[in-house]
């Protein structure tokens, strides 16, 4: 078995990809809503934080009655507790990928966990 999986995502669609590249660590999606579309609910964790990076496109992140613009290249982390809901601008939708990790879980950075050679 190799150390590795590869997956290439074209589309318009939401792609989780826990099963389909065997995540152990993270929950990541790869995601669009098209122009005046919104996530159908609103929603928060017990345990996970959230890193929304937007990719392309526009919109706002509703997260505790805050409204939070969003465009292309913009990195948000959303801690576990707070109530969120996203939505694509009228305009324009918006690709964007979400990371689900376990808040506090970080036990170390790349150049601490990395083993040389």
């Amino acid at each position: 078995m190799a150390n590795y999986q590869k997956l290439n995502v074209t589309g318009d669609e939401r792609v989780e990809l826990h099963d389909k590249i065997g995540l152990t660590g993270a929950e990541i999606s790869v995601n669009f809503l098209p122009a005046g579309a919104a996530v159908p609910f609103v929603h928060a964790h017990k345990q996970n934080e959230e890193v929304y990076i937007v990719l392309e496109g526009k919109g706002r992140m509703v997260i505790d009655g805050e409204s939070v613009g969003l465009s292309a290249n913009d990195y948000l982390r959303v801690s576990p507790a707070a109530k969120r809901q996203l939505f694509a601008d009228s305009g324009a939708g918006i690709r964007y990928i979400c990371i689900q990790t376990k808040a506090g879980s970080l036990e170390g950075y790349t150049s601490e966990d990395g083993i040389i050679g």
